[in-house]
């Protein structure tokens, strides 16, 4: 879908393309399908297989593909040929020149995603264009220092879990959507036989609309 600037669309799970000029940046891709096309950026959030899947990297990478990681994805990508890895952690700034990558917390309150495993969310921003993926987490108070990118004048995207369990419910999400006044929220851990199913997508869409958050459902290419 076309969201100010940019195209974004939804992979399926945790899995993002999105396309600016001429680069092409994935993020968390997991059962993506044959057509999606080869990747420039590929961003991973942590080491977890539904994440830092080997299969997926492989299918989307070229020779030069650039994948940035948390420092314990770093031996699994080492298997994929060709790919540049580089090793990031939280509050690392990526700039690329017309657009920047930002490195932010996620972890939740279980010991599924703990805080001391330092993996990440990822921020993208081209000009007014932001863009949040979260990852894997809760409501975590890092989180509130995102709140002011939903000022007036930038196309602000936020993606959130909405499977509960692992991480956040769709209500909880809700919560943080509300807290973040996005242009755009997106629900995301869903649907591939993980955690998560289209209900929980649809209960999130839903509980956002009754708070004036304008949010939706992306159709999996």
């Amino acid at each position: 879908m076309k969201t100010g600037s940019i195209d974004i669309d939804f992979l399926g799970h945790t899995g993002f393309r999105v396309n600016l000029k001429n680069k092409s940046i994935v993020i968390d891709p997991y059962h993506v399908s044959d057509t999606v096309s080869k990747a420039d950026i590929i961003l991973i959030t942590h080491s977890h297989s539904d994440h830092c899947s080997i299969k997926d990297i492989q299918k989307l990478s070229r020779k030069g593909t650039i994948v940035f990681c948390p420092v314990d994805c770093q031996s699994t990508i080492m298997k994929v040929k060709g790919v540049e890895i580089h090793i990031v952690e939280n509050e690392d700034v990526l700039d690329f020149g017309d657009f920047k990558i930002e490195c932010v917390p996620a972890y939740t309150s279980n010991k599924k995603h703990s805080i001391q495993e330092g993996w990440l969310g990822y921020l993208i921003k081209f000009g007014k264009d932001i863009l949040y993926f979260a990852g894997d987490t809760d409501d975590i108070p890092e989180m509130r220092k995102l709140s002011g990118y939903g000022k007036k004048g930038n196309n602000f995207v936020i993606a959130l879990p909405v499977a509960g369990g692992v991480v956040m419910d769709a209500f909880t999400a809700t919560k943080v959507a509300t807290m973040l006044k996005p242009t755009l929220a997106i629900p995301m851990s869903y649907g591939a036989g993980v955690y998560g199913t289209h209900d929980d997508a649809k209960r999130f869409v839903e509980l956002c609309k009754q708070g004036g958050v304008n949010a939706q459902i992306l159709d999996k290419i």
